[in-house]
């Protein structure tokens, strides 16, 4: 008895198997079979895909359109600033002495002296004929000191 309970319990496992095998099979035909092609799509369906994007598209814009609101530009306030539309109301713009002073005399100082050499030595020479010329150059240095045309005088 206890030899026809195992051949029954292995009848029944086999049993089993094989119709678990069989819908595994079967499983496996209906991945494998296959698949029908796509549709094919004509250039009207296509225009109407596109024109449909197109809208949905428009829609989503004037959304966010309409959520943001419009910020004012910062680069374009101009709060205690100056506006310069040419180049002397731009150099006017940027003169932080305001008075015109000449910030730099020294640099002029030399240009400005053989100006006034030039000028100045004929005549004292026409005045002065038996002087020599450092005696001429001496008294130049001396009206050069007391000038107007002298840029550290200014």
């Amino acid at each position: 008895i206890i030899i026809d309970e195992a051949v029954v319990s292995t009848q029944s496992t086999g049993k089993q198997n094989a119709d678990m095998l069989a819908e595994e099979e079967q499983q496996l035909q209906e991945s494998t079979k296959a698949k029908a092609p796509p549709k094919k799509v004509t250039q009207a369906e296509l225009v109407r895909r596109q024109e449909a994007q197109a809208e949905k598209e428009a829609k989503e814009a004037a959304a966010a359109a309409e959520e943001e609101p419009i910020h004012e530009n910062l680069n374009r306030v101009m709060t205690d600033t100056e506006v310069a539309q040419n180049i002397e109301q731009a150099i006017a713009a940027l003169d932080l002495g305001g008075d015109g002073a000449d910030m730099h005399p020294e640099k002029r100082m030399k240009a400005a002296w053989t100006a006034f050499e030039e000028g100045r030595i004929s005549q004292l020479r026409a005045e002065n004929p038996s002087l020599r010329l450092s005696q001429i150059r001496q008294m130049l240095r001396k009206e050069w000191k007391k000038s107007p045309l002298n840029p550290m005088n200014k």
